[in-house]
């Protein structure tokens, strides 16, 4: 079965944005190649100088962007929106269509994920690398991410990590929406989270999700995984709410999700693009909500959020 590879060459300043308006066009999983901190990053992450001269001669300049389409999509659809977002947000590109094996990429995109720490407390580790430092004795989050989910790298996730780290206390119930790869239910269990139910309109994130929590030694009732849409298989009061989305679903979800709070409970949202921050303030505050605390990083932004007594 022949799948189309989309590859986008952009000016490695780019590479951020240009990533997100990728995501956006097709969910079935992207790579980018970004080596603007290629020799940084390897020191840190494996405390080598070391690397390969193929490596070394990579152009730091550009950076490139690979989407697939399967057999059954027009990938000039894609390729039209692309084009068109790029070209509204100004990003110079170029895009070239080429045919590809399923097998080929289904393992070639793994080798552009390494571990990663988050917060204080918190080591990602894509499950296929064995050889890491964890010297810092962090807890360790193992996950496979699958074809179309994240691994806590992206600035959205990030952010939301690093709040629930903050503000998660010892034994509390918690409510991920949108949980995709299941990343931020595991990671509050890991910083001692009673309970975590995850939510996804997605049948593979809900699969990936609960496959995740195995590999981490949680299963049900601990931790829980059901495909819905936000609350819609929901009951009870928790905690602590994350809702790692985009803005659009997060204004609807302000209208409701108080519903599903406890007293004193914490409501964390990510995945704001700073042109539809005022936007969400909106709904928030219109909903009886304040905000305890807001985080930025590059065009994204994390709000963290209480009811108004």
């Amino acid at each position: 079965m022949e799948w189309t590879e989309v590859t986008v060459k952009v000016k490695a300043d780019d590479i951020d944005k240009a990533g997100d308006i990728a995501n956006m066009a097709v969910p079935y999983g992207i790579y980018i190649e970004d080596y603007r901190t290629l020799e940084e990053e390897t020191w840190e992450i494996a405390n080598i100088d070391l690397i390969d001269e193929e490596l070394l001669a990579k152009d730091k300049n550009t950076g490139y962007i690979h989407l697939y389409l399967p057999p059954e999509e027009n990938p000039n659809e894609a390729v039209s929106f692309l084009s068109e977002r790029y070209n509204a947000e100004g990003i110079s590109h170029e895009i070239d269509l080429q045919k590809c094996k399923n097998e080929d990429w289904e393992n070639n995109w793994k080798e552009y994920f390494k571990p990663i720490k988050v917060g204080r407390r918190i080591l990602i580790r894509p499950l296929w690398i064995d050889d890491y430092d964890n010297s810092e004795n962090r807890e360790v989050l193992s996950i496979e991410p699958g074809l179309a989910f994240g691994t806590g790298s992206h600035d959205t996730t990030r952010l939301c990590l690093e709040m629930t780290e903050k503000y998660l206390r010892k034994g509390d119930t918690v409510l991920d929406t949108g949980c995709g790869s299941g990343i931020l239910a595991i990671a509050s269990l890991l910083l001692g989270a009673q309970s975590a139910l995850g939510v996804d309109i997605d049948e593979l994130a809900v699969k990936t999700a609960a496959e995740n929590g195995r590999v981490n030694g949680f299963d049900e009732p601990r931790l829980k995984f059901v495909q819905g849409n936000l609350t819609d298989k929901v009951s009870g009061k928790f905690n602590l709410i994350l809702a790692n989305i985009v803005a659009d679903v997060i204004i609807m979800f302000s209208d409701f999700v108080g519903d599903f709070m406890e007293d004193g409970a914490h409501f964390i949202v990510s995945g704001i693009i700073s042109e539809r921050e005022n936007e969400v303030r909106e709904a928030l505050n219109k909903n009886g909500f304040e905000t305890v605390e807001e985080n930025r990083s590059g065009d994204w932004l994390c709000f963290v959020l209480k009811k108004r007594i």
